[in-house]
């Protein structure tokens, strides 16, 4: 099979169907494997779908000749200076000529056939298909056992719980997306994270994500493979907290405001007489209790703008509460109660200084007046601070919700799909 070429008339591109992509960095040794079961993968699809396609090595500075090798080979050769696993198949994508792209690994581990059944996926309606090595069947030594049943399945299970997927391998690098649904999520991770990435952007924009059986054997390589399993698996993991506002701040602030306010509560019960015996929390638990109100209420702010920033920047719809809020949530809102909470801890604050005068200065019966006041003053001004930095994340407005959740186009610096 002769790998298609696009056609260029002047500025003009005419793309083809397929891209099979593969990033690459020193593969000499599998290259000849890789692009041979690629054009056999093409080869199918052709005969399957009708569909014309194109190896593109996406190059991220190899120094084997690995260059050389690939166009010997019929592929077509792509440079991406900026380097990474993510930054490699970014650059791919971006130069590749295909409506429907494929991404798989350049180490011989993933066999491109499986492919042929994810482009029917996308044919099909998908805007995502991702393999499954555990259902297609991982050979004897392809995979660590520790990222087998350690950290594949664990990073997996957050992802779902995270963002309500259903993903089976969330790792499996063996992939196909359709070009609408690329340019539409503006992928930017350069590591490994690029795998999470795309399966959380493509969730939060409510992209239809189809899955299909994959193999895994063990790669061709007789060197150490790119990935480091605890750096990459951190990499993963900080990219799951950063895109999900709701478990990184809204959970634990939730959980602090909560305990906070138990302990503040049960204390005064029993300081008012209205629960009897000796308290279960006194001056000490009583100071936690108002750390744990404090620090939530900021996590709480944090979950805001972290939400409306993802908003503003397309990685997530708006949520549909803040819509129907939305002539409430503005900074004049969030000022006046700040402020109000202030100056009702002023004077609460006064109130407390002149019981205390009238009684000699002696020392308080109960805490729990001044740290009601020292909460409510805390959070008065964190709640006006909070309003002007989710006004400036806000388009620097008075709406403090984005106001339009417009998702910002990737376009491709050198390929367009029509």
């Amino acid at each position: 099979m002769e790998l298609q070429q696009a056609n260029v008339f002047g500025e003009e591109r005419f793309p083809l169907d397929i891209s099979i992509v593969m990033p690459c960095l020193n593969e000499i040794q599998a290259l000849p494997h890789c692009i041979g079961n690629a054009r056999d993968a093409l080869e199918r699809i052709e005969h399957v779908y009708g569909l014309a396609g194109e190896i593109v090595i996406a190059d991220n500075g190899s120094t084997d000749g690995s260059q050389s090798l690939a166009m010997s080979l019929g592929a077509r050769v792509v440079s991406v200076s900026r380097k990474g696993y993510g930054a490699a198949i970014i650059g791919g994508f971006d130069q590749a000529y295909g409506k429907y792209l494929v991404m798989g690994d350049c180490d011989g581990s993933y066999d491109f056939i499986d492919a042929v059944a994810m482009i029917g996926r996308l044919l099909d309606g998908a805007d995502l298909c991702i393999g499954s090595r555990f259902k297609g069947g991982v050979a004897p030594g392809a995979m660590p056992w520790k990222n087998r049943y350690i950290g594949n399945p664990a990073l997996t299970g957050l992802l779902n719980l995270f963002f309500r997927t259903a993903i089976e391998d969330a790792h499996c690098g063996l992939r196909a997306i359709t070009r609408d649904a690329y340019c539409a999520i503006g992928l930017q991770g350069q590591g490994m994270e690029f795998a999470s990435e795309m399966i959380i952007k493509a969730s939060l924009n409510d992209l239809r994500i189809d899955q299909v059986a994959a193999t895994l054997s063990p790669d061709l390589r007789d060197r150490a493979p790119h990935l480091r399993p605890w750096r990459d698996g951190w990499r993963h993991l900080r990219y799951l907290f950063m895109l999900s506002p709701t478990w990184a701040f809204g959970v634990p602030a939730a959980s602090m405001m909560g305990g906070g306010v138990a302990i503040l509560l049960i204390a005064a019960l029993y300081t008012v007489g209205i629960a009897s015996g000796v308290s279960p929390f006194g001056v000490s638990w009583s100071i936690v209790g108002a750390f744990l109100i404090t620090t939530g209420h900021f996590s709480a702010l944090m979950a805001l703008a972290a939400h409306f920033y993802g908003a503003a920047q397309g990685f997530r719809p708006l949520r549909s509460v803040f819509r129907r809020w939305e002539k409430i949530l503005t900074l004049e809102s969030a000022l006046m109660v700040g402020g109000s909470m202030v100056a009702a801890a002023i004077v609460s604050f006064i109130a407390i200084v002149f019981w205390w005068g009238a009684h000699q200065f002696s020392a308080l019966p109960t805490m729990l007046p001044l740290l009601v006041s020292v909460i409510t003053g805390v959070v008065g001004m964190q709640t006006a601070l909070g309003g002007l930095l989710l006004a400036v994340i806000g388009g620097h407005n008075a709406q403090l919700a984005p106001c339009a959740n417009i998702l910002p186009i990737h376009t491709p610096h050198l390929a367009k799909a029509a």
